[in-house]
């Protein structure tokens, strides 16, 4: 069915994709043999996308009296190629196809099924999926390739950026120790991730050549290529400029990747090194110097009660190492502690609370406490229906401000306490914020007549906060505060003092529509009616004019 060509190559040796039949690993050019140099001396540093995790070069040290992480390895190189074009063209033993948990033909590469034909997806139908990070084997029909290899690359976000790097990282290594476990010895492929996964490509590049050159280093003798295989111009270009990172062919390439390479490279298998997760042990003391009075008593315990005797705490305490333990603390007395604060909190004189502002008191929560406190409220806000909290019109979405930052509007009026089931209002607002306080944001607080509502006390306001997380805090450009009242200033004030005066700072008082209007533009607000009602009761309508349809007030010419 194919005959071999010749490939067409253009500059710098790469096949391109406009190839018709089989091409044999003969006619790709091998990365030690192919013209792929790059020019490091007069690379332009805007002309690609840098790692953004990684370390600039002035962060590294230079390349003087630095050993290479990835030394020049000529065995290795020869085992390398890069191809411009589909590795459906390939007479190789197996080609990668990165497609989607249920291995569904919608979400593979493109055009491998109308390469190999309709045996593949039914063959895919009966393995069950796959998970992320794995990788099954299948026939490849009427592909070249002896067998076709389907992984599954991981979706990627910023704060996951760790977890996404090792699973992109174990996919290529799946495939690779499925290719050996198979009999097989040449692999074509391609970028094992997706625009719809949102991976970026150089990181992504960045993982996938050091997770190969890891492994070859360790099984090199059992594997004879693996094609880097591209299919755009971006890709190609990236692929050239790292490849002499990871695989240097000789030494004054080996010496400018000492300066080039990212700051963490991975470790053994170039999985990425989370040092959070490192635990030291040192090793134990001198039992002699550490035991100066060795217990009598253990000699005559029975056999059945030396496990019994073995855990006595009092036996383990001469043993282990004092500085291992200080970094342990129990789970039960770290609680017992913050009970004790809080304890001493409440029983002793709460000025806030003689004020009549409710209880400001307790420990200050930790940012792992917040973050999980955060986390189980969202998640249970995501599971329930709250649309009569929705309906109640207290917290919605307004337009931006003046500079472009989302909006929240929050009407004091509205909030009914008697007809309120704070619980679930708490979790409204935490479901309403959570896409906001991801960036820079503002609060309308429209204080209208709510001074004659039953408000909450601020012990409650402060809780609310805690649960809101510190994103929220830091993200929060101002609170505007429209007609406010000689008790709400006072009020922040004590917040300011009490709680924190960093947030409660940024609240900025409006007394009239028509200044409000100067941070947020009147198009992007929703206003009730009794919010016009009441500037016009409040300010006299000096100067005004309002149009009760536009609901608009404006400056009187």
């Amino acid at each position: 069915m194919y005959r071999p060509v010749s490939a067409i190559t253009d500059r710098g040796g790469l096949a391109t994709d406009s190839v018709d039949g089989v091409v044999t690993l003969d006619q790709v050019p091998r990365w030690i043999d192919g013209d792929f140099r790059h020019s490091y001396e007069i690379e332009d540093p805007s002309s690609h996308f840098p790692d953004p995790l990684a370390l600039s070069s002035e962060a590294v040290s230079g390349g003087n009296g630095m050993v290479s992480r990835f030394p020049v390895d000529h065995e290795v190189n020869s085992k390398i190629y890069l191809w411009r074009g589909n590795p459906w063209n390939l007479e190789v033993d197996a080609v990668v196809n990165s497609t989607n948990e249920n291995m569904d033909e919608a979400h593979c590469s493109p055009g491998l099924h109308a390469a190999a034909g309709p045996g593949l997806a039914e063959e895919c139908a009966t393995l069950g999926g796959c998970r992320t990070g794995m990788a099954k084997v299948t026939n490849a029909y009427d592909l070249p390739a002896r067998r076709i290899i389907h992984t599954v690359g991981p979706k990627y976000a910023i704060k996951y950026h760790t977890a996404a790097e090792n699973a992109l990282s174990h996919c290529y290594r799946s495939c690779l120790e499925l290719l050996i476990e198979n009999g097989l010895q040449s692999i074509a492929m391609g970028c094992i991730y997706t625009e719809a996964k949102n991976y970026p490509r150089e990181p992504a590049a960045h993982v996938a050549i050091r997770t190969i050159r890891r492994f070859l280093e360790k099984q090199k003798d059992k594997i004879t290529g693996v094609v880097f295989c591209t299919t755009t111009a971006n890709d190609t270009e990236i692929y050239k400029r790292l490849l002499p990172l990871y695989f240097p062919r000789d030494r004054k390439e080996e010496t400018i990747a000492i300066t080039k390479l990212p700051a963490d490279v991975g470790d053994e298998n170039g999985e990425t090194v989370i040092d959070e997760r490192k635990i030291r042990i040192k090793p134990l003391p001198n039992v002699k110097k550490t035991i100066l009075n060795p217990p009598q008593a253990s000699l005559d315990v029975p056999v059945s009660d030396l496990g019994l005797a073995r855990r006595n705490p009092s036996n383990l305490e001469s043993y282990l190492d004092p500085a291992f333990m200080s970094l342990i603390k129990d789970p039960d007395q770290r609680r017992k502690e913050q009970w004790e604060k809080t304890a001493q909190a409440q029983n002793g004189f709460n000025f806030a609370k003689a004020l009549g502002f409710g209880n400001l008191g307790g420990p200050p929560l930790s940012a792992a406490e917040e973050y999980s406190l955060h986390s189980r409220y969202l998640a249970k806000a995501n599971s329930l229906n709250l649309s009569e909290i929705a309906e109640m019109k207290i917290v919605y979405r307004g337009g931006v401000d003046s500079e472009g930052r989302p909006v929240m509007v929050v009407v004091g009026a509205h909030f009914l306490l008697r007809c309120l089931d704070l619980e679930r209002f708490v979790l409204h607002i935490v479901k309403e914020f959570e896409p906001l306080i991801q960036k820079p944001y503002s609060i309308v607080y429209f204080h209208s007549a709510a001074s004659l509502q039953v408000q909450p006390d601020l012990g409650w306001m402060r809780k609310l906060q805690q649960i809101l997380g510190r994103k929220s805090q830091r993200n929060l450009h101002a609170i505007y505060v429209l007609h406010p009242t000689f008790g709400l200033k006072a009020a922040v004030f004590t917040m300011q003092l009490l709680v924190d005066g960093v947030v409660w700072k940024k609240v900025v008082y409006v007394d009239r529509l028509l200044h409000l209007f100067r941070y947020v533009p009147r198009e992007q607000l929703t206003i009730p009616d009794f919010v016009f009602q009441h500037d016009l009761e409040v300010n006299g309508g000096k100067g005004l004019i309002v149009d009760p349809r536009a609901k608009y007030a404006y400056q009187r010419p």
